[in-house]
């Protein structure tokens, strides 16, 4: 599919061959060019510009596999330039000013369109962009841009299109934003936007396109039912809602995906005779769904999956023309599909999916009605659109779950090995003048505190089975073991520090964590820490394996602490259960082995170290495996981290908050309860709604007697290679992890006691058919698993 930029540039060839002559451009404004080719480490589409390459007619162009070029002029000077390069470009070497980029470029008076696409731009977005104020047009998307969109550009009273895609922007989108007179499309896809979407979006005057999505948003949208001249709303995969938007009738495309948008859909979608596209899925909609939208005259794809839509679907219903698209599937809707959406009724490219409702559908991918009817019920959807109080209330109860949840996500920095994106670049800052200061770790805690851990040295001494002894490292190897901290190795970075991959002088792959230290750090508190770091040591952690310290001379103080981890390079959990392939995926096995793994990782945050550590914040996305499957958690609360950000974020409501998360061993058991729920279902997780729904299949799949319809329950991958019981135990433990009360959640040991059980059970089940079928083996990886767990329990 031609980019937008491939089609540019095809206009701008065709534009440029039918002008007989052209002028040359100013002298100036060609060593502009040459210099912007310069600070952009001259990339492979602009490298054929010299001083002597006729710009103004059309030699500035070109087109290839690395990207696409372009420079138009009007009369000798330079209107409109286009260099875009390929996706996921790396980010520009450490030398690299963005500031100087855009210094340059206000070299150009009469530039209009300006274009510097995936071409690993880093840095804040500077104000002096304000400067060219001829601008019309502004792409900056696929970059490493960061921090906040600056109030300098609100100087920009001709633009009429901002894209900034795919960065790395934050903060709250600008209230100026909406007050640009000529703005008419706005795209801010893909970053880290927070707050609430400004109201005077809601009023501005020529917008046609607003794309927000992939970001972190909440709240309501802003009334947009003034905007006459909207056409495109995007903002799926944000925290929006709940109240459904307030829409113009000319709106074409309407993405409202993966929020919190609630209640039911406005009875005047069905006559929105302009749209084209609506996707509300992954919400919280209720109450009845409205077959007229299958009939509007210019819908072409509808998705409504993973709500709790209600009704009776008639197989007369009609269906329009254009609609090549449908996804009813995981609502409550009864009745028949319609007929003109069904083989061969339906047209030869429309794609329809129904699954799990309650359907007259002979497939076995329906529930009974009963269940439609009782679930209708428990969303509070009665006869007459009334709702109970009680069940308000068990809904209220629901959301302050959700809402819990998400104070954790943003609450602490627990991470150990943080995931952004993509990488972006160190700053450029010169270090002050620093050694390398070799420190042993002391005893920061009371003795008589450590010796209260009556099991500590034996979970110790199990855990810590083959991984490296912990010892302090200096400066110079892990600049060898990084290659001097090249851009290459960094893995990511966030405020206060980088996370690096290397290899130290004997082979061993690492992780290496900076953290920029606080003046009033004191030598005691980092010694403390340096104590509690070195006994991060366990087989199913991803461990700390030593540290080391920069020291600043003038200051006698120390500026960076580097921890030094194991680095697991097998992928996570995940990829080996909903995402792998075939061949790839864990058998069940494997799976009850790795989550094992993962709960003795637990137990021994809980209870292997003084003081435990809780609210790890658990995610199946940081869940490690080696290249023995054996499972480690890589992402958990290490105090120090913790210390950087709480001083960061400040504040005693969010103290209190986190405070609250940070207490709670039961909040590590109900995140491990939706690992759990993917490694049984094989179902991407990507929300709290959606742990609610699975939650309720498989409390659903628990409680029925039909053997079939229980293991329908599990990843179709495994299903036939699992025991009953044993699958009936994980299932079981799963649903007990997912308990709203925290108290009902089991304990940590409980919840081991039972995998090991229903590995055992596996295990014996295994061994049944490997006798029965004539003493064939059952498959070699799952008496590898076999053997390892027996390993990894002795």
């Amino acid at each position: 599919m031609a980019t937008p930029s491939h089609l540019l540039l095809i206009f701008f060839s065709a534009f440029l061959a039918l002008i007989p002559e052209t002028t040359q451009l100013q002298p100036s404004q060609v060593w502009t060019l040459i210099k912007i080719q310069q600070l952009l480490n001259n990339p492979p589409m602009v490298s054929h510009w010299r001083h002597s390459t006729d710009f103004c007619g059309g030699a500035g162009g070109s087109m290839g596999p690395a990207g696409t070029a372009a420079v138009l002029c009007y009369g000798d000077t330079v209107t409109q330039l286009h260099i875009a390069g390929a996706a996921g470009a790396p980010p520009l070497p450490r030398n690299f000013s963005i500031g100087a980029v855009v210094t340059t470029l206000s070299r150009f008076p009469d530039l209009k369109v300006l274009t510097l696409s995936g071409l690993g731009l880093w840095g804040p977005l500077p104000g002096k962009l304000g400067r060219l104020a001829s601008l019309e047009i502004v792409n900056m998307s696929g970059n490493y841009l960061f921090g906040a969109v600056p109030r300098g550009m609100s100087r920009l009273v001709g633009l009429q299109t901002l894209v900034l895609d795919d960065n790395m922007l934050g903060g709250e989108v600008p209230a100026w934003i909406g007050a640009l007179p000529s703005l008419a499309v706005l795209s801010l896809r893909n970053n880290t936007f927070q707050g609430a979407v400004p109201e005077s979006l809601g009023t501005a005057p020529s917008l046609r396109s607003l794309v927000l999505a992939s970001n972190n948003l909440s709240g309501n949208l802003p009334d947009m039912s003034r905007q006459s001249n909207l056409q495109v709303l995007d903002v799926g995969g944000n925290s929006l809602g709940p109240a459904f938007p307030r829409l113009g009738r000319k709106v074409v495309t309407v993405v409202l995906s993966r929020n919190r948008f609630g209640g039911g859909l406005p009875p005047e979608l069905g006559s929105f005779y302009l749209l084209e596209h609506l996707d509300v899925s992954w919400n919280r909609f209720v109450g009845p769904f409205a077959p007229a939208l299958l009939s509007l005259p210019s819908i072409r794809y509808l998705n409504i999956a993973g709500n709790r839509f209600t009704g009776t679907l008639s197989d007369k219903a009609p269906c329009g023309d254009n609609l090549r698209f449908v996804d009813l599937s995981l609502n409550l809707l009864m009745g028949s599909v319609p007929t003109c959406l069904r083989s061969p009724d339906r047209k030869p490219d429309t794609v329809v999916l129904v699954s799990t409702n309650c359907l007259d559908d002979s497939d076995g991918s329906q529930h009974p009605s009963p269940f439609c009817q009782n679930q209708a019920l428990a969303v509070g959807i009665v006869p007459g659109g009334k709702e109970r109080k009680k069940i308000a209330s068990q809904a209220g109860f629901v959301a302050g779950i959700v809402m819990a949840i998400l104070v954790a996500i943003s609450a602490v920095g627990l991470i150990v090995f943080f995931a952004v994106r993509r990488a972006a670049m160190k700053g450029s800052e010169s270090r002050a003048p620093t050694t390398s200061e070799e420190e042993n770790s002391s005893t920061g805690y009371p003795s008589k505190l450590l010796a209260d851990a009556r099991y500590i040295s034996q979970t110790v001494k199990l855990g810590a089975l083959g991984i490296p002894s912990y010892r302090s490292f200096s400066l110079v190897e892990l600049e060898a073991a990084t290659n001097d901290f090249e851009n290459s190795h960094l893995l990511g970075q966030d405020s206060h520090g980088e996370m690096y991959r290397g290899r130290l002088g004997n082979g061993t792959p690492v992780t290496i964590r900076t953290l920029k230290m606080k003046r009033s750090q004191t030598t005691q508190s980092i010694n403390r820490h340096i104590e509690m770091i070195s006994r991060l040591r366990h087989q199913n952690l991803v461990s700390a394996l030593g540290h080391c310290f920069e020291y600043d001379l003038h200051e006698s103080t120390v500026t960076q602490l580097y921890i030094v981890f194991e680095y697991v390079q097998n992928g996570n959990l995940r990829s080996r259960i909903s995402q792998g392939t075939e061949g790839c995926r864990l058998t069940w096995s494997q799976r009850i082995s790795a989550v094992i793994g993962v709960a003795k990782g637990i137990q021994f945050l809980h209870g292997g170290i003084i003081p435990s550590l809780v609210g790890n914040d658990l995610s199946i996305t940081n869940i490690l495996l080696d290249q023995n499957h054996v499972a480690k958690i890589g992402s958990y609360n290490i105090p120090i981290l913790a210390e950087a950000m709480k001083s960061e974020q400040g504040g005693a409501g969010n103290k209190s908050q986190t405070d609250s998360r940070m207490k709670s061993d039961k909040a590590d058991i109900f995140d491990f309860g939706v690992i759990l729920l993917e490694v049984v279902s094989g179902k991407t997780i990507t929300s709290m709604y959606e742990v609610e729904i699975l939650k309720e299949l498989l409390a659903w799949a628990i409680a029925d007697e039909d053997r079939v319809r229980k293991r329908s329950f599990a990843d179709p991958a495994v299903s036939k290679g699992c025991s009953d019981e044993s699958l009936r135990t994980v299932m079981e433990i799963c649903q007990r992890c997912l308990a709203k009360e925290a108290s009902q959640r089991p304990s940590v040991e409980d919840v081991l006691w039972n995998l090991q059980f229903a590995a055992q059970v596996q295990d014996d089940w295994e061994l049944d058919a490997w006798s029965s079928s004539g003493g064939s083996p059952v498959s070699s990886s799952s008496r590898a698993t076999r053997s390892s767990r027996l390993q990894l329990s002795r």
